[in-house]
């Protein structure tokens, strides 16, 4: 039997019959497929205009199955009754968090791992519909300036808080506190003025501006709630042990080596979309770093661990053909994989040259070549599973004689020794700082393509590899010219964090989302717009006059959708993907004995 897959989103199989299952586990016909290509842009999925939007998608989250071809027998994971009990040893290659804490940076590391303790007001379904969780209703003023959430009664954080109202007031200031120096959470609040506790089961938050985007930033784990007893007290101990009201408890962490997280017998808090109601199946997760991948694949086939991720292409493919493996494939929301150009200074303040460059540059072939057919080149902003999304291919086409003529209208004539362009003396040459924490190989390796293209043309590309430190560091001090920076944010307000002027301002955490430095005040007033609209259609027309500004400008270098790859035994059944950031739930997972 040929490997189980698991997929959210828009992901197919190469050359194998796909049993495919709607949103309701109904079986659809089987039909051949090829080997989960986010199809970013497929002709059926857009519609017929010179602005092509992409159709709905399944949301990256509650995964559908998929049998590949030979399978002769039914996954026990559909004949089997789950069993409670045990331990699931998770073996990840993403690097460890230097906070367990959410809340403070809030990078998806610490996503994937929060994800099993903390919990949030809302989260979202299959097919992008907020639902509740530890909210159970809320309701928006007339003039969109308040949200009123009425919360689940009865909930406790595993150090016997209670989560009331005023819990989540404490939240919203800890996260906007510029000591707790929170990044993506402190960017999701902007607008938040106050939230203030109506009564033990009633909060509201007050807004400074509408803002459409509130119950999607919401939803995220950077803004999950945490104990107001647990965050009160000194952030070098909440980092070793946040206390939330998830199914699972922080009981040790060993750093450089594994996290214990253990039941949380009394949990009672499920979103509305779980698989069970009451405590976990298993008794205990050990959260293991082994940051290379072929030994997590390895781990994983003798069973010395049951589940890994940041799985890279080469091991997808040798696992296409292991039957005791299963695959959870879920694209992450927001924006896109992308290359920025650093607009605010030269060469890139020249509109021209970034153009030149993107029109060097051949994402193509790189991306057909290493990614062994698990990705599909990107031709937008956004991320596929974003409806509001558009595709634009011909503003990126490989043109080396487009580029060239580009680089001599813009000046760039002469030549060094080394057939490199220089203008005044200058050599043209870009500062690439890469992170090898956040780039994988085949992406590196797809750098280094895209170095030897654009010296065809007479670019310098510098590329320099750095730990993250190091790398934030560079982008701090504007010594980049070009940078891949993967975020992720529920819905198309990514845009706002990413290309608004505002965003070339550091969050107290330090960082800035938007690292090609567009400064248009047509673009924020559009951004602006779209998020305080209520109307869902003028929204999409804003976001998409947006993206046209972006694409249109060169800012940007699509390359392919942020992918999550998990790989897990077939003994281990229940595990999906969350719909809001695609990080895994373990709450309904359990392990056949």
């Amino acid at each position: 039997m040929g490997r189980q897959l698991l997929r959210a989103g828009r992901f197919r199989a190469v050359g194998v019959l796909s049993n495919r299952f709607d949103a309701h586990g109904r079986e659809a016909a089987a039909r051949p497929v090829g080997l989960w290509t986010e199809s970013i842009n497929p002709p059926s999925a857009l519609r017929e205009s010179s602005v092509r939007r992409f159709a709905l998608p399944l949301l990256a989250g509650l995964a559908v199955a998929t049998l590949l071809a030979g399978c002769t027998s039914t996954p026990a994971a559909t004949s089997s009754t789950p069993v409670a009990g045990g331990k699931l040893v998770y073996a990840s290659g993403d690097a460890e968090p230097t906070c367990l804490d959410p809340h403070v940076g809030g990078n998806y590391p610490q996503a994937l791992v929060a994800t099993q303790y903390l919990e949030s007001l809302v989260s979202k379904d299959t097919d992008g519909e907020v639902i509740p969780w530890l909210a159970t209703e809320w309701k928006v003023s007339d003039h969109a300036l308040s949200w009123t959430f009425t919360l689940k009664p009865g909930v406790t954080f595993t150090d016997g808080t209670p989560f009331d109202a005023a819990a989540v007031a404490a939240n919203v200031a800890h996260i906007q506190n510029p000591a707790t120096g929170s990044s993506t959470g402190y960017l999701a609040l902007q607008k938040v003025a106050k939230v203030e506790a109506l009564d033990a089961q009633t909060a509201r938050f007050d807004l400074s501006e509408p803002d459409s985007a509130l119950l999607d930033s919401l939803s995220q784990p950077w803004l999950a709630m945490e104990s107001p007893t647990a965050i009160a007290r000194p952030q070098a101990d909440n980092c070793v042990s946040p206390v939330g009201t998830g199914p699972f408890l922080v009981t040790q962490w060993n750093r450089q080596q594994s996290i214990i997280l253990t039941r949380n017998d009394n949990y009672s808090s499920p979103p509305a979309d779980a698989g069970h109601t009451g405590p976990a199946y298993l008794d205990e997760i050990d959260w293991t770093f082994l940051p290379d991948s072929t030994s997590r694949y390895a781990a994983l086939q003798t069973s010395t661990v049951d589940m890994i991720d940041n799985v890279q292409p080469d091991i997808l493919s040798q696992a296409a053909s292991n039957s005791s493996v299963v695959a959870i494939d879920a694209p992450r929301p927001g924006a896109s994989n992308r290359i920025e150009l650093n607009s605010s200074k030269a060469p890139f303040d020249d509109a021209k040259v970034r153009e030149a460059f993107i029109r060097s540059a051949d994402v193509d072939s790189a991306v057909k070549s290493l990614f062994f057919g698990t990705a599909t080149r990107s031709y937008s902003a956004l991320s596929s599973v974003e409806k509001d999304g558009i595709s634009e291919p011909d503003l990126f086409t490989y043109d080396q004689a487009a580029a060239a003529t580009l680089l001599d209208e813009a000046g760039w004539t002469g030549r060094d020794a080394d057939g490199y362009r220089t203008k005044d003396g200058k050599t043209l040459e870009l500062a690439f700082p890469v992170s090898t924490n956040q780039s994988i190989p085949a992406e590196q390796s797809l750098f280094e393509q895209l170095q030897a293209t654009a010296k065809q043309v007479g670019f310098k590309v510098d590329l320099a590899p750095l730990d993250l430190s190091s790398w934030y560091a560079a982008l701090g001090s504007n010594s980049y010219d070009l940078v891949s920076a993967p975020y992720t944010k529920v819905g198309p307000d990514v845009l706002r964090i990413l290309f608004d002027s505002s965003g070339t301002v550091p969050a107290p955490s330090g960082y800035f989302a938007n690292h090609s430095q567009v400064k248009d005040p047509a673009l924020d007033a559009l951004l602006t717009r779209a998020t305080e609209t209520t109307d869902a259609a003028e929204a999409a027309t804003l976001y998409a006059q947006a993206q046209k500004i972006v694409l249109e400008g060169f800012y940007i270098l699509p390359l392919y959708d942020q992918q999550n790859h998990y790989l897990l035994r077939s003994a281990v059944h229940g595990v999906r993907a969350m719909p809001t950031v695609s990080t895994p739930t373990l709450y309904d997972a359990w392990v056949q004995r």
